[in-house]
């Protein structure tokens, strides 16, 4: 058996080190990694591998305190872990990003607060130290064994927050008005409903995927009126939320191949900034892909993913081809739109924000009247 208690402290310490308050560190300290991590997982730092408690004890304590992210559960179940490939579904998430998005949040003892994605119950628990007592927080995990190995996990602390299966996207009306809503799950829009069931001057802290490039964390403030309205003070990839998954794009064979004046690593390589730019400007998504001796951007269109591009470039060619499919063209309104990112004179991310309102949410620059649209 390791020192769990030099483990428990050695991460602490790791918090302490990024300037996470005494609040965030102390939680680490209260509520142990371990208790919330499955006999076997998926380390995913370097090339992913399986870490197995019976097996290889020293290893998994190793992993489980290190600041990687530990994966739990593989294409929503369907695969086992000990095959070590499939989509990342569920995980106890990098402890860094963890404490970024807990200092965010900055709940208050007594607060109410709905988490969205209860995963392995890690997070619940270092919010309910965080606002004390019991039932103050809420947690709704979609996926059923997920959401019960949380609560197993849970009791065995004597932690106890209420935990509901189903949606999200639709928090929980019974538990409302709540003071923090925090997120776990990747969004490209936020559901109204969160904003609905929080208080005027809650917080709400999400990941966010815009949808070309980068993925940010949001921080927004609910208003009197019912609206939200925020920045984006950071950065984080989390798995997305289910129901907002990027939809398969066709491919029939079809579509045209023509040359591209951009190379594709200006928007593959693209600052944080342009990327928020891109994507309210057009409400296209894209993805950088590496096919061996080729690198592509992918772009298309969410609400219609028969219109896609692939833009590549081939190592040691000069020129470079874009390949589109549908009428409309995708690639050449993503290189439009970064242009006019770069006639602002490239406005970094922190110059951005959002609003979220009964009708929808829009992206801004600067004032929360100056939207950007697509």
């Amino acid at each position: 058996m390791r020192d769990q208690g030099g483990l428990v402290e050695g991460l602490a310490e790791y918090v302490a080190g990024l300037g996470n308050p005494g609040w965030v560190v102390d939680a680490f300290r209260a509520v142990p990694r371990h208790r919330f991590v499955p006999g076997v997982a998926l380390a995913t730092e370097g090339e992913p591998y399986v870490i197995d408690l019976d097996d290889d004890p020293d290893a998994w304590w190793r992993a489980v305190y290190s600041r990687q992210a530990i994966v739990t559960q593989l294409d929503d179940g369907a695969t086992d872990l000990r095959a070590g490939k499939g989509d990342y579904t569920s995980s106890s998430s990098a402890p860094a990003t963890v404490a970024e998005l807990l200092r965010l949040l900055d709940p208050e003892p007594g607060d109410h607060v709905l988490e969205v994605g209860t995963g392995t119950g890690w997070t619940a628990a270092l919010i309910s130290h965080l606002v004390g007592g019991h039932g103050r927080v809420t947690s709704v995990e979609v996926d059923a064994a997920v959401a019960g190995q949380a609560a197993k996990n849970l009791a065995a602390i004597g932690c106890s927050p209420v935990l509901l299966v189903g949606d999200g996207a639709l928090g929980c009306p019974d538990g409302a008005p709540y003071d923090r809503v925090h997120v776990t799950c990747g969004l490209r829009r936020v559901p109204y409903a969160l904003v609905a069931q929080a208080r005027p001057g809650a917080v709400i802290v999400t990941p966010f995927a815009p949808g070309v490039g980068e993925r940010f964390v949001a921080r927004l403030r609910v208003l009197p009126d019912g609206t939200a309205v925020g920045r984006f003070p950071g950065f984080a990839s989390y798995m997305w939320m289910r129901s907002q998954r990027p939809p398969a794009v066709p491919d029939d064979g079809g579509g045209r191949t023509s040359p591209s004046r951009v190379h594709p690593r200006v928007i593959g390589r693209a600052p944080a900034g342009a990327d928020l730019a891109m994507s309210a400007l057009t409400g296209l998504n894209a993805h950088v892909g590496r096919e061996e001796d080729r690198y592509v951007v992918y772009v298309y269109d969410p609400a219609d993913p028969g219109h896609w591009a692939a833009a590549v470039h081939q190592d040691g060619e000069r020129d470079h081809t874009v390949h589109q499919v549908g009428d409309r063209p995708v690639w050449d309104e993503l290189c439009d739109a970064y242009f006019q990112w770069a006639s602002w004179g490239e406005p970094d991310h922190d110059r951005f924000g959002l609003t979220v309102t009964p009708d929808g949410q829009s992206l801004w620059l600067d004032t929360p009247g100056r939207v950007l649209r697509a």
